[in-house]
């Protein structure tokens, strides 16, 4: 199941409400006529589809049949239609929907100005054509689409209303809302009511980034070490001519130590060069003494 899908069955286990069907009437519906006037609300998801026949049920009383059709011959999605021919009328005067045989393409104003009836609607706009991309593919997408561009803008007027940052584009005859921020994503799921889905949501961003940062020390760190190994090989270069231009022995004491566990100890860093010293030394005593014999290095260096 995709995680579009898992919201969806979530938001069909909340409570009944009369401008969730609304919602998914206007943005899937389509009148007939046959014998009267019909209504079949179309939908590619079988669990929205039942939860269409429930509330139609439970809020009007009114009995619908759900018919299934393949979608193409090569495709295994089905279409769900969920089909009324009863009290359809009476239906779409109930729900401000109809003027003639057309369903309007707006969102009326007692729902778009009214916030709780507005969020209701929201949730009903994402069972109809909602698509949020999967958090742990790393991608923060979150999408509803309608037909008419005049209804998307009033979703886009309603989502700005609820403080939320979100975009339209024209894709394949459709008017597309989107919103490309994972914090908003998140709080649009919750403000429909997907609370699940949110705390999935919020968990895989978590443990993104938690892994990201980790990969960043990691590359830091092993940055890190190869410039320790490339400075610890351009010194013991170095000592190597020292001791073929002077001989090691005929160092002083302090910087002949400092050199012998060098080149015994190539991988240590400048902390355990210091420890390996008897007394022990700091890292600026190390450093200190490194630099006296890389000076005297350079000046066999120059002669070449």
């Amino acid at each position: 199941m995709s995680f579009s899908a898992e919201v969806k069955k979530e938001l069909t286990s909340l409570d009944d409400n009369s401008t969730v069907l609304m919602a998914l009437i206007r943005m899937n519906g389509s009148l007939g006529i046959s014998r009267g006037l019909t209504l079949s609300i179309t939908t590619e998801n079988a669990t929205t589809a039942r939860y269409i026949y429930t509330l139609l049920l439970k809020i009007y009383n009114i009995k619908s049949e759900i018919r299934t059709q393949q979608k193409t011959n090569l495709s295994k999605n089905r279409i769900y239609t969920v089909y009324i021919d009863d009290q359809v009328n009476n239906l779409l005067d109930e729900l401000d929907l109809a003027d003639g045989l057309l369903l309007d393409n707006g969102i009326p104003a007692s729902v778009k100005y009214d916030e709780k009836k507005s969020i209701y609607y929201l949730r009903g706009a994402f069972l109809s054509s909602g698509n949020v991309s999967d958090p742990e593919s790393g991608k923060y997408h979150l999408e509803l689409s309608s037909v008419y561009q005049d209804h998307a803008q009033d979703l886009k007027d309603i989502l700005e209303n609820l403080g939320f940052n979100a975009k339209i584009i024209e894709r394949k005859n459709r008017y597309v809302l989107y919103i490309a921020s994972a914090e908003q994503i998140m709080d649009f799921l919750t403000i429909i009511g997907a609370m699940n889905a949110r705390l999935k949501y919020e968990n895989a961003k978590i443990f993104k980034e938690m892994r990201n940062q980790a990969n960043r020390v990691a590359n830091f760190e092993t940055a890190n070490l190869g410039k320790t190994v490339n400075a610890s090989y351009d010194m013991i270069e170095k000592i190597n001519i020292l001791d073929q231009k002077l001989g090691l022995e005929n160092l002083p004491e302090n910087l002949f130590e400092v050199a012998r566990i060098r080149l015994e100890n190539p991988d240590l860093t400048i902390k355990e060069l210091g420890e390996a010293m008897s007394p022990p030394l700091g890292k600026s005593g190390v450093n200190h003494r490194l630099r006296k014999l890389s000076q005297m290095a350079e000046v066999y260096l120059e002669e070449k």
